[in-house]
């Protein structure tokens, strides 16, 4: 095997780790053993040592002492950092949709936001099982796109990969108040977006990241003393 081609199993094998901690099939806090992934992906430890060092200078995971590698659990002041700076890129990206939205765009945007609404309410109540969270990065990924602005739409994509994408559904399941304020905050901006009012988009966007954000990051506050990391 060439170097490249060893470098590309190991970026190729950090991503599909990496998308199972995202989706929350690793779960945070989860151990991380090299045997056992190695096991796993049909490979020897060496590729898993330099993946799992990779997701670790990206911030995903980290190694404790007598534990080894380990998903890390976001702090709180983190997400709350991450979200501001997301809040202004998103609102930016609100602003600039406004004139790139077209009405087939708009009623993709609201039957996305009813699906996860839908999805979330029988997920509460047990209907149906856990959801990977992707519905809300499917909505906010679509105004990205519309933007029409490459570079914010990547920097938007780093913030939102530093913290697994389940647990933004998590919180919405957990707490009603919240899925139903998610819910109406969409249907308010896609209502800007129909007026044509980049103001209002712009602010109701940045109200609410900072708003998704102050409420991720009480979640983690709540996990962060039963969740086992030394």
């Amino acid at each position: 095997m060439t170097i490249t081609d060893g470098n590309a199993l190991v970026d190729d094998l950090a991503a599909r780790i990496r998308a199972k901690i995202m989706s929350g099939e690793i779960p945070i806090g989860a151990p991380l053993r090299q045997a056992d992934l190695a096991a796993q992906f049909g490979i020897s430890r060496t590729p898993v040592r330099e993946a799992l060092r990779q997701l670790q200078t990206g911030g995903l995971i980290e190694v404790v002492p007598n534990r080894g590698a380990v998903v890390r659990v976001p702090v709180p002041w983190e997400v709350r950092e991450a979200y501001e700076v997301r809040a202004e890129l998103e609102s930016l990206a609100a602003r600039r949709a406004v004139d790139r939205l077209d009405d087939a765009t708009i009623v993709e945007l609201r039957t996305i936001n009813t699906a996860m609404y839908e999805r979330s309410l029988a997920i509460a109540a047990g209907t149906v099982p856990e959801h990977d969270g992707t519905d809300n990065d499917h909505f906010h990924g679509l105004i990205y796109r519309v933007s029409g602005n490459t570079r914010l739409t990547r920097m938007l994509g780093e913030i939102n990969d530093a913290f697994p994408r389940n647990v933004s559904a998590l919180v919405l399941r957990d707490k009603p108040r919240h899925r139903e304020e998610n819910f109406r905050e969409h249907e308010a901006l896609l209502e800007a977006f129909a007026a044509g009012d980049h103001e209002r988009a712009a602010q109701l966007m940045r109200e609410h990241v900072l708003s998704a954000g102050e409420h991720l990051a009480q979640w983690y506050e709540r996990r962060s003393s039963t969740v086992f990391t030394g």
